[in-house]
């Protein structure tokens, strides 16, 4: 129950993170570029990459916590880092060709996935 708490309340700071994000850069630049989501996206696969190690490697924190944090904070920040953080796993495990295979996947099937939404809303 607690890994549960720890992403719901990790889940809603990343959440209000992002959108305090989004808005600052919206406000600031203009919106022709989704500047705000790349920021967003690289920031946290920075975050990602730093904090999956470092709390596994250099640091002592409870797996709840952990979860907490990298699940629910980065988890509701972006899911664009977990994506970063898997295809870094398969790499390092030699997993050369399901990295690829995962990358074009979630990209050619999530933007397919994205019109085809759009399209059938639109078709309503």
């Amino acid at each position: 129950m607690w890994n549960y708490v720890a992403v719901a309340l990790g889940g809603a700071f990343g959440c209000c993170a992002r959108l305090g994000i989004n808005q600052l850069v919206h406000e600031r630049y203009a919106q022709a570029f989704p500047l705000a989501t790349l920021l967003i996206n690289v920031s946290g696969c920075l975050a990602m990459g730093f904090l999956f190690f470092y709390t596994l490697e250099q640091i002592s924190m409870s797996p709840v916590m952990r979860l907490g944090l990298i699940t629910g904070v980065l988890g509701g920040f972006t899911t664009f880092s977990a994506f970063g953080i898997e295809t870094l796993l398969l790499v390092q495990d030699n997993k050369l060709g399901q990295a690829a295979l995962y990358v074009i996947l979630s990209v050619v099937l999530g933007l397919a996935a994205v019109f085809s939404g759009a399209w059938l809303a639109r078709s309503l």
